[in-house]
């Protein structure tokens, strides 16, 4: 980059060179938009990982968005490139967004609750080792707040002259609706320093988003503010789930329907109707991460009972997963073993193969723990990432594969298919943990009649109809329902 005072290239938008670390689900889709809606862009996504890099220049890309496809094809070799020489690209653009890994520590100070910034700060030292020119360092990834000051540090002490500015940017995307978000997005939140400095890379960055964003969308703080409204607006949304989550349980308790609840609640303008569906628990990369980050962060400054505020939302999802394998366990004569059970949905949510933190994890570990036999299908989670999935312990599925333990051949338990019908085949139940589409048509008649009876189906995402599953013949949970008289007898804890 030529100097910011003079040339300022970053307001002459042809010349700016973006390159992106980390080749994920955040890097691969903003770097896509960013190169479609601003063509006069040369964008670059780099990563270490080869079979990535080979992924996303591919036909098949490494990860499932819908809309994903479409943009990277229309941009990839025009100006949207992806590749493993992260030096050169690193070295050559004036914008660099880091989204790298920021996994919870599993050892050491803060483990299970703080995370680790070992990725960001080698990040950190490779882009002031390659730099030659003045940059603009970009937070992509969900850091905790004053990681900023700690990558200025790392940068300024190893500067060699080069001027480095420091941005926030976090990401708000939801997946499954990742590529719509950031075509159209709630707000884009830039963090900079309150320097002339960093208003001009503030004001670099707002003008690449306003290639299509309206500016009033675009808000500018400082770095420590942008940092910590990603916690808090993930934190939020995570206490809204656990907030219905442990209603459902009052209701189930009391005859009450959740969703009526809900609806009465959500209509209330002050509280609105978003994330208030009652289902089996959260899931995800960022929400339980996020809430570990932020009780970590409270009590390194002293501040236990906001601590533990937030540590109370993490408990209520733990809580809400166990409660739902109790209640399968309870109303099957208080065991499942060696009992067939069907599972549909893996993924953490619909429309994306991301199984991380997805609740069917410790739904089906539960299952097993009974010495269950598990019948699994997501249409877009594979047999592979699955068995990984089960045989992986807590927070390893956020390091780098080759540092994960590896999947073994198969768990005995466990079977993977790819149709419904084949996985609920002579099951004794039915558990519905991710809410595809599908499910809510398929021909559950037929299912009915090739299960063993009584034949039980258990909804932890309230996709079913379950007057007419029952009127077919099945007994049917479903979340913060009014129970079946057969639950009823059944206590709720196994």
């Amino acid at each position: 980059m030529l100097g910011l005072e003079a040339q300022d290239p970053l307001r002459i938008l042809k010349m700016v060179k973006i390159c992106c670390i980390g080749a994920g689900y955040v890097g691969g889709p903003t770097m896509a938009v960013i190169a479609l809606k601003c063509p006069e862009i040369e964008v670059a996504v780099v990563d270490i990982s080869v079979s990535r890099i080979t992924a996303w220049n591919s036909d098949v890309l490494p990860i499932y968005e819908p809309g994903l496809d479409e943009v990277v094809k229309k941009c990839r070799g025009e100006n949207l490139f992806f590749s493993t020489d992260v030096e050169k690209h690193v070295s050559e653009a004036d914008i660099v967004f880091v989204s790298v890994n920021t996994p919870t520590k599993t050892q050491g100070l803060g483990a299970g609750k703080a995370a680790d910034l070992t990725y960001w700060e080698s990040a950190a030292r490779m882009i002031a080792d390659v730099s030659k020119s003045n940059k603009i360092v970009v937070e992509k990834s969900t850091v905790p707040v004053k990681t900023a000051e700690a990558i200025e540090k790392i940068l300024n002490h190893n500067s060699k002259g080069i001027d480095f500015q420091i941005l926030s940017n976090p990401e708000f995307l939801a997946e499954g609706t990742a590529i719509q978000d950031l075509f159209n997005p709630d707000r884009v939140l830039i963090g900079g320093r309150e320097t002339p400095g960093g208003q001009k890379a503030i004001e670099a960055l707002r003008d690449v988003y306003a290639h299509w964003v309206p500016v009033d969308r675009i808000i500018c703080t400082n770095l420590w503010s942008a940092e910590l409204s990603k916690l808090a607006a993930n934190a939020f949304l995570a206490q809204r789930i656990s907030s219905v989550n442990a209603m459902s349980a009052l209701c189930e308790a009391t005859g009450a329907d959740v969703s009526q609840v809900s609806h009465a609640v959500g209509k209330d303008t002050r509280i609105g109707p978003k994330f208030l569906n009652a289902s089996v628990g959260f899931g995800g990369s960022c929400f339980q991460k996020d809430i570990l980050n932020l009780v970590y962060i409270c009590e390194c400054n002293g501040l236990p009972e906001v601590a533990n505020y937030w540590k109370q939302v993490i408990k209520i999802n733990d809580y809400q997963k166990t409660r739902f394998v109790n209640r399968i366990v309870s109303s099957m004569f208080n065991t499942v073993s060696g009992k067939k059970i069907a599972i549909l949905g893996f993924a953490f949510k619909k429309d994306t193969g991301d199984t991380r933190e997805t609740p069917a994890i410790d739904v089906c570990k539960g299952l097993l723990g009974d010495k269950a036999r598990l019948s699994i299908y997501d249409p877009q989670v594979n047999k592979e990432q699955i068995q990984r999935d089960l045989a992986m312990n807590k927070f390893d599925w956020d390091h780098p594969v080759h540092l994960q333990p590896m999947s073994p051949t198969s768990i005995k338990q466990v079977n993977v298919v790819w149709d419904a019908y084949a996985a609920t085949k002579d099951a004794h139940g039915v558990c519905i943990l991710t809410e595809w589409d599908e499910f809510k048509t398929l021909d559950y008649q037929r299912i009915y009649d090739n299960m063993r009876k009584p034949a039980f189906i258990f909804d932890g995402r309230n996709v079913v109809d379950e007057a007419k599953l029952r009127a077919i013949g099945f007994i049917v949970y479903s979340i913060g329902k009014p129970l079946d008289q057969w639950l009823k007898d059944m206590p709720a804890v196994a």
